[in-house]
């Protein structure tokens, strides 16, 4: 007859080994049943796996509203870069219009100085009579009367004297006879010092 152990391990026989050909597992009252430790640790693992989720979702949603509201505050700053730009625009082109105009005015030698200083000039010269005068940009062109060949070098010396002239030559000089009165006609050609 063949004796079974379900609630422990048989006793040794003196005298003669026991052998086993499988140990039989023993069930123990002791302790915390294997299934119910599994369990708890499934339940465990499940409440942590949540709480990571939950922690995540938090984190996705919070990073959602930053991800708008920056969104928001690049649209509104794209306006402002706009409105930057136009106005950067405008003072570009104002600041070159300023800086032409004062270009012109800084190398205006236009004919009101010009006629002034050639008036007092030919005022302080006695018998010289202006007939003509022609602006080329950088010289000045003139023809005239004059009682005679002193008059026409004494008003090519008032004009270098003057400082708005320079290089003054004469081109020609003619004596014409008039019943009444001899005079000079001539022509000379003066540099600007001031373009």
């Amino acid at each position: 007859m063949i004796r079974i152990n379900l609630l422990g391990t048989a006793k040794p026989k003196k005298g003669r080994k026991s052998r086993r050909l499988f140990a039989m597992p023993t069930l123990t009252t002791e302790g915390p049943s294997p299934l119910i430790a599994g369990l708890a640790l499934l339940v465990v693992a499940a409440a942590g796996i949540y709480f990571y989720h939950m922690r995540l979702e938090n984190t996705h949603e919070k990073l959602q509203s930053d991800l708008t509201a920056a969104n928001r505050s690049i649209a509104s700053m794209v306006k402002v870069k706009q409105a930057y730009l136009e106005r950067q625009k405008e003072y570009d082109a104002f600041k070159r219009r300023f800086d032409i105009i004062d270009q012109l005015r800084q190398g205006q030698v236009g004919p009101v100085p010009l006629l002034t200083n050639l008036s007092e000039t030919v005022n302080k010269t006695e018998g010289v009579w202006l007939l003509s005068m022609h602006d080329d940009g950088a010289t000045v062109s003139l023809d005239g009367l004059a009682l005679g060949p002193n008059n026409v070098a004494n008003l090519m010396t008032n004009l270098r004297n003057s400082g708005y002239y320079k290089n003054v030559e004469l081109r020609d000089t003619v004596q014409e006879d008039n019943q009444k009165s001899q005079t000079f006609s001539f022509s000379m050609v003066c540099e600007k010092t001031k373009v």
